[in-house]
């Protein structure tokens, strides 16, 4: 007894201390309505374990190996304040006070980790653990109960009246142990019946949460022989829809067996929810700092070589390297920033040989922090199932785009897709969510519901351009054969590259013999003239890009600002092809990766005019060529094998530099006043 005097003085030590006390002094303010009136009555305690153990190590113990036992404790004081201060009159008896600690964090110990990827066996005690995780599948929020009064049916007992019988919910238990029609009386054994009137309802919402690693089965990642199982999460009252679909979080939890003859099922009541991301080494290789330094003379030469180098284990030095650029420039640019804003670049590749091009797109998969590549059995956006833990509602699973969020989704050959499918992928692009009907009959629910998911992740695209659409319109100077692609469903996609291979004979030849020498001798570098970078080099590489902070310079600002201004009149006027404000944030979003794939923080004016070409081969594939003439491999205008190479580049990019401030001048009204001729 002198021992559980020690520790309630200890508590109250703590909730004097850390505020606690203030904070049940204000609750109870909230619950002195007089029209409400509850058997139970919530109240939620933040607990720092580390704090709690300066105060009383015993006490400190006791949360983190019995919470249980630990919440009883809290329990009891607090209804002890509560009595003692008058602070509510409509509680009678310690039961009606349903105490809920909130532990803010765990110690950083293997003891306290639930590693999702090791599942744990047998019975261990219930108590807190720490998990990190992706979340696969979330339902609606629905109602259980908090708390219910029950009353003997002898009307000669006491427990006939008053609040003798109160139950709450604990973790880990089913709505039937806290309320059925089979209870009977402590001191009778009579019935219990449940005073309806008295029963207090709460919040509560499962979701299923997975390993991250999982994800490398829908990735381009090898595979290895593991298995991954999910752990389903019940989160109730002020926690519920904190959690989204297809992000990461770390999740204080206390994990529960729950016995439903003639199964066992295993379970984690969520106790403080977190969002989480991995840490990862933001470093750049010895060798791309060696390379930094050496083109530092030329603003153009590193992105160049960069992209010229990319998955020389799939294509030769020097082909599709404008498709390799623009797969680095979305790898980069593919970020949520500190206000949770969400950036992303989304790529379709128009080409006649969509095997290395597929191959290609799966080696820069595998560089994202999160690559997912969907697979034409799987649900895309969003699928929904029978809740099977009882809670009869509407279970969502997240498709493919909903698990690559902050990452990037291979969708592969668009001729692959039903129509239905493409014009969901164009309504996605376009809104940037998708919307899931629910149908309240199937799923228990009165009325039908609707409901919307944010889409953040970019997609990479492939259209063969041998399929021809079949359409009997004039070709327009420049624009490319789509294939099966809409123009609409290519105008959302943005950046749309065609793989022009100039020598084409000699092209095919330089592929088949990389392919050979790549099975002849496999592992053995093929190009000894090139840097040596490897798959590592890349992905630090990649989350070192993306992680830089960049703004624009105002010469960077101008050259976008008037090329927006000068295309969107001449297109306009010769065309009747609208520009649309997506087209500038084309432009900025494309102009801040090449500065961060550069390494700088601040976006200089060759950066905007590697975007501006772009941009402008994107819009000529899909609408014509317009005033401004450009030849269709702009940004890789010549071979990059020597360093004679990059200089005939750089001169090139020099005088295209010059035509797109004349196309400024020419058609953007009043562009001499903000641009200095040069």
């Amino acid at each position: 007894m002198a021992d559980i005097l020690s520790l309630k003085e200890s508590v109250l030590v703590y909730l004097d201390r850390s505020g606690g006390l203030q904070k049940l002094i204000d609750d109870c303010k909230r619950f002195n309505d007089p029209l409400r009136i509850e058997a139970v009555y919530r109240f939620c305690i933040g607990v720092n374990p580390s704090d709690l153990i300066e105060v009383d190590a015993v006490l400190g113990d006791c949360i983190l190996r019995d919470p249980i036992r630990a919440t009883a404790l809290f329990q009891s004081v607090c209804f002890l304040a509560i009595k003692t201060l008058s602070l509510l009159e409509k509680i009678h008896t310690e039961n009606q006070v349903n105490v809920i600690l909130k532990l803010t964090h765990l110690p950083p110990f293997p003891e306290y980790m639930l590693d999702l990827g090791s599942f744990p066996r047998g019975y261990g005690p219930m108590r807190p653990l720490c998990m990190e995780g992706l979340v696969t599948a979330i339902t609606r929020v629905t109602k259980y109960t908090q708390g219910a009064r029950f009353l003997c049916i002898n009307d000669d007992c006491p427990c006939s009246t008053g609040l003798h019988h109160i139950r709450v919910h604990t973790p880990g238990a089913t709505e039937s142990a806290t309320v059925r029609n089979d209870f009977s009386c402590m001191i009778c054994s009579s019935p219990l019946k449940e005073d309806v009137k008295f029963r207090v309802l709460g919040d509560k919402q499962l979701v299923e949460m997975i390993h991250v690693k999982a994800l490398d089965a829908l990735s381009a990642n090898q595979q290895g022989s593991f298995r991954y199982q999910s752990v389903t999460l019940f989160l109730r009252d002020e926690l519920c829809n904190s959690m989204r679909i297809g992000r990461l979080y770390r999740v204080l939890g206390i994990p529960a067996h729950v016995h439903q003859w003639p199964s066992i099922t295993w379970s984690v009541e969520a106790n403080n929810v977190q969002p989480w991301e991995p840490e990862s080494p933001h470093k750049v290789s010895a060798s791309f700092q060696e390379l930094l330094k050496a083109t530092a003379s030329s603003p153009w030469r590193f992105s160049a070589i960069v992209a010229h180098c990319f998955g020389l284990d799939v294509a030769p030095p020097g082909l599709y390297n404008t498709v390799k650029l623009a797969l680095l420039l979305s790898l980069v640019q593919t970020r949520a920033d500190a206000k949770d804003t969400f950036h992303n670049l989304d790529l379709l590749v128009v080409t006649t040989d969509t095997l290395i091009l597929d191959r290609l797109m799966t080696y820069g998969l595998g560089l994202a922090c999160r690559g997912v590549r969907h697979q034409g059995s799987g649900e895309m956006f969003a699928s929904l199932s029978r809740d099977g833990h009882g809670a009869g509602t509407a279970n969502i699973h997240a498709g493919s785009a909903l698990l690559a969020t902050g990452g990037v989704c291979m969708l592969g050959d668009l001729g692959c897709y039903r129509k239905d499918k493409l014009d969901a992928i164009q309504s996605v692009l376009e809104s940037s969510s998708v919307s899931v009907f629910i149908p309240g009959k199937k799923y228990g629910e009165e009325a039908d519901q609707q409901l919307s998911f944010p889409v953040q992740c970019s997609f990479w695209a492939i259209t063969d351009a041998s399929r021809r659409s079949g359409k009997s319109d004039c070709a327009i100077l420049g624009t490319a054969e789509m294939g099966s692609v809409p123009i609409q469903l290519a105008d959302a996609f943005g950046l749309v590259i065609q793989c022009r291979d100039v020598v084409g004979e000699h092209a095919l030849l330089a592929q088949t013999v990389h392919t050979l020498q790549q099975a002849v001798q496999p592992g053995k570098p093929l190009y000894s003239s090139c840097w040596e970078f490897s798959t590592q080099d890349y992905k630090e590489l990649v989350a070192h890009a993306q992680s830089l902070p960049v703004e624009l310079s105002p010469r960077a600002e101008k050259i976008i600002h008037g090329y927006y201004m000068a295309s969107r009149r001449v297109r306009t006027q010769s065309q009747a092809v609208k520009m649309s404000v997506a087209s500038i944030k084309l432009l900025i979003s494309l102009a801040e990766a090449h500065c961060k794939l550069c390494l700088r923080t601040q976006v200089m004016e060759e950066d905007a005019v590697i975007a501006v070409l772009l941009c402008e081969n994107s819009v000529t594939l899909k609408h014509g060529a317009s005033a401004l003439v450009i030849p269709p491999d702009a940004v890789f205008p010549c071979d990059l094998r020597d360093v004679d190479g990059l200089h005939r580049r750089d001169v090139t990019l020099d005088e295209l530099h010059q035509n797109i401030l004349r196309f400024i001048y020419a058609y953007a009204p009043g562009a001499d006043a903000y641009i200095t001729e040069e």
